[in-house]
């Protein structure tokens, strides 16, 4: 129990508490999402929580710190449908004293809230969006990204496939944007690491429901069909967030090749067989507070509410721009039971981690991997580096 205990705590005899401390009562807004993409498998279908869930399991952890410190935090979940207002619901929660922020909106929303909030010092965490826009040409300086990017997620997939010598790949884009966009990175991926994209095909959504009784038969026959005839290939790759295909390409193709990417062997921040680095306290207590497994979004959530846990308890304020200066700084870094600790990228607030590779059933590898070196951090050969960013902090 005392071990469970200090793995919660920003450090066990770390802090002490100042004489006489005030009491400090830090509010965390979250703003997610009302509506959820529709998964092809029943069992992935996102829970009504997701996400909020491992942000108030991180207040929990938070308190259990803070009571030595006089310190209390909260979190206030607000669900906005696509067509709400990002900025309108942002600002009722400030004019409630809330200025820092969680977030699990699309790109463009989160970006009217934070450019809404920025006239008044709010800091916003984005832990839902992986665009790479908005560590590039759209990032914010009030926004601190505990999501990964689609790059890292496609380089960390790369690395693997090539420490594999899986090298030739025949890549399969869904016909929606965000398919194209991951895509994009996965190319970039490619050839960054020196792999080969023989062959690229593009799966069109036709429509229809995802899951139908007679499905099996039909895509039994279709998916080998669409897979024949390609060039000689070690894996395929497919890049389908939008979630109409994917699901459906393991052990099916024409040719018995794996499959990586939006299926089969997927890159990711977290995954619940996650056993290594204390993750299985994690883990546990997750289910014993919500019934049921911790998702990448709830770690993502997680983290970003430890973020604040730890800043505040080290700087001893909830002021948004001093937690914002001491998280950009060399001072600052997270344990998030991923092996090493997690630090920010001070040119566009990306936060450095490793990206897990699952099959759905068991952690396969964990990137970076070995030989892919750099002169600063090997966290960084995942994603946008510092000589390549287009970001400009505004």
């Amino acid at each position: 129990m005392i071990r469970a205990i200090c793995a919660t705590v920003v450090a066990c005899g770390a802090i002490s508490l100042p004489a006489g401390a005030a009491p400090l009562d830090v509010k965390i807004g979250y703003l997610g999402r009302a509506d959820r993409t529709e998964t092809i498998s029943l069992v992935e279908m996102p829970p009504g929580n997701d996400g909020i869930a491992g942000a108030q399991l991180a207040i929990d952890d938070n308190n259990t710190t803070g009571k030595f410190l006089n310190q209390s935090f909260s979190v206030e979940d607000v669900r906005l449908k696509d067509q709400d207002d990002p900025a309108a619901a942002t600002m009722q929660l400030a004019d409630r004293g809330i200025s820092l922020f969680l977030s699990d909106l699309r790109a463009d929303m989160l970006l009217k809230a934070s450019d809404a909030g920025r006239a008044r010092g709010l800091i916003f965490f984005n832990a839902g969006a992986i665009d790479d826009r908005l560590r590039q040409q759209d990032c914010r300086a009030n926004v601190i990204h505990t999501a990964p990017s689609r790059a890292m997620l496609a380089d960390g997939l790369a690395q693997y496939l090539v420490w594999k010598h899986w090298t030739r790949w025949l890549l399969v884009v869904g016909s929606h944007a965000p398919d194209k966009l991951y895509a994009d990175a996965l190319r970039r991926s490619a050839t960054r690491f020196g792999a080969k994209i023989v062959q690229e095909r593009v799966f069109e959504d036709t429509g229809g429901a995802r899951r139908t009784d007679s499905g099996l038969v039909q895509i039994q026959s279709q998916i080998p069909l669409f897979t024949q005839s390609a060039p000689d290939y070690d894996v395929l790759v497919a890049a389908d967030e939008s979630q109409v295909f994917a699901d459906y390409l393991p052990y099916r193709t024409r040719d018995p090749r794996p499959v990586a990417g939006s299926a089969g062997l997927e890159p990711t921040s977290w995954d619940a067989a996650l056993d290594q680095w204390g993750a299985i306290q994690l883990q546990d207590r997750f289910e014993r507070k919500f019934s049921r497994r911790m998702t990448p979004l709830d770690m993502q959530a997680w983290t970003a509410v430890r973020m604040i846990g730890e800043a505040v308890g080290r700087i001893g304020t909830a002021d948004p721009e001093r937690i914002l200066d001491y998280m950009k700084g060399p001072d600052f870094s997270i344990a998030a039971f991923k092996g090493r600790k997690l630090t920010v990228r001070d040119w566009d607030l990306q936060l450095r981690q490793p990206i897990l590779l699952a099959d759905g059933r068991t952690v396969v590898s964990v990137s970076p991997q070995e030989g892919f070196l750099h002169q600063f951090s090997e966290l960084d050969t995942l994603g946008i580096d510092r000589p390549e960013t287009k970001c400009q902090l505004k």
